[in-house]
């Protein structure tokens, strides 16, 4: 087998949730982000011993290989294994060794065994992360962001911290900008803005004021055009696609205020919240919504192909007026949280199955072919009823309505 071989080419994913092709030695900490689990470490504990068959291999599988920086989950597993999702059988764990099975550092090295008619795959006992000299001072990093990703992060850092998907509740409750600083019509970074979260008049408010809370976050997401996401079977809107326009930070909370004029009762006035512009990818205007920032979502998670899921259907492709998704697009599908998705699931995507007249019956029936394999997509970003996934291998293109299933 050769040695040191770029794993460039794509095809791989892992099959046990939140397991591992991403180790850390005992030098990475588990995260306290991205726990392990009752449930991963038992399967770690199975799949160490399982192994796969030889004929499973693929023909070039190195026998050593060193993790280096711009590898990807992904190609990795494509690299030892004809059927990829055959991973966690292929992964021999040391479990001694493992201190979070979400991350995988460069450096670190891969060494294939074949023991009784079946591989198994682990670290190199020398094994061990790049020292680096620091000079005295202050640093913080995260583990997590040192770790190689499950796919290029090129494709998808937008939608990892920028993606909003919101049901009716929430876009009816989002606070708006509702004015701004010198009579502006457009914001971008640094302007003043003023902001309300409830509707009405002073003696008739509902909703709820926007003002700092115990807790939350300061740092508003700015968003505009909810676009409804609709189940193209049922028609049902399962949320709505916001377009991200930046951030603010809120200075100064919602507030009524009593004021009286000569000869006149007290009567209360709206004071609006105040907000700075901290990020704008596009201009803000007058009407714009808002909502409180997400915590960052971190990209480590392992391509596993799902358990059990139903079937479904793709909503939307991400893009202004896209019509087909290629390879390294991005895509909606119409299964979310609630559905069992999780980040990391790998689907295979189906062609339509069209229909045709039996030629060779006299009858003419109308036959309806099956739907074939198109393709191999990973969920990156979930959400109650829809996810984000990237098309990572395609024959044909993509479209709204086509299916997909388990790989």
């Amino acid at each position: 087998m050769a040695g040191n071989t770029s794993p460039g080419r794509g095809g791989g994913v892992a099959r046990a949730a939140g397991l591992a092709l991403a180790l850390a030695l005992g030098q990475g900490a588990a995260s306290a982000d991205y726990p392990v689990t009752a449930s991963q470490s038992n399967t770690a504990r199975q799949v160490a011993r399982a192994g796969v068959p030889l004929d499973e291999l693929a023909a070039d599988a190195p026998s050593r290989y060193t993790i280096r920086h711009g590898d990807t989950l992904w190609g990795i597993s494509g690299l030892y294994l004809k059927r990829p999702w055959r991973w966690p059988e292929l992964w021999g764990m040391n479990l001694s060794q493992i201190g979070n099975p979400h991350l995988i550092y460069p450096g670190q090295v891969l060494v294939l065994t074949l023991v009784d008619g079946r591989a198994h795959l682990s670290l190199a006992k020398d094994s061990a992360l790049p020292t680096v000299r620091l000079s005295p001072r202050v640093r913080a990093e995260s583990l997590a962001e040192a770790a190689i990703p499950p796919v290029p992060l090129e494709r998808i850092a937008p939608f990892l911290n920028e993606a909003l998907i919101v049901d009716d509740t929430t876009l009816a409750g989002a606070a708006r900008i509702v004015a701004a600083s010198e009579d502006r019509v457009l914001l971008s970074q640094g302007n003043r803005a003023y902001a309300r979260g409830q509707q009405g008049a002073a003696g008739s408010l509902s909703g709820e004021p926007l003002r700092p809370e115990p807790g939350q976050s300061r740092q508003l997401r700015v968003f505009r055009n909810a676009v409804p996401l609709r189940d193209p079977a049922s028609g049902e809107i399962l949320g709505y696609e916001a377009q991200y326009l930046g951030q603010a930070e809120l200075e100064r909370g919602e507030t009524l205020r009593e004021t009286a004029t000569t000869g006149h009762a007290a009567r209360p006035e709206i004071v609006p919240a105040t907000l700075s512009i901290t990020r704008a990818r596009e201009e803000i205007r007058i009407g714009d919504r808002l909502l409180r920032e997400p915590a960052r979502e971190l990209p480590a998670f392992v391509p596993h192909a799902p358990d059990a899921l139903e079937d479904g259907q793709i909503v939307s492709i991400y893009g202004n007026a896209v019509r087909f998704a290629g390879q390294n697009q991005v895509v909606t599908i119409n299964r979310g949280l609630r559905d069992g998705v999780e980040r990391g699931h790998v689907l295979a995507l189906l062609r339509d199955s069209g229909t045709l007249s039996d030629s060779t019956d006299a009858d003419r029936p109308v036959l309806r072919l099956p739907g074939e394999r198109n393709g191999l997509m990973i969920v990156f970003r979930t959400f109650e009823r829809v996810s984000y996934a990237l098309v990572l291998q395609i024959s044909d293109g993509v479209k709204v309505g086509d299916r997909f299933t388990r790989p």
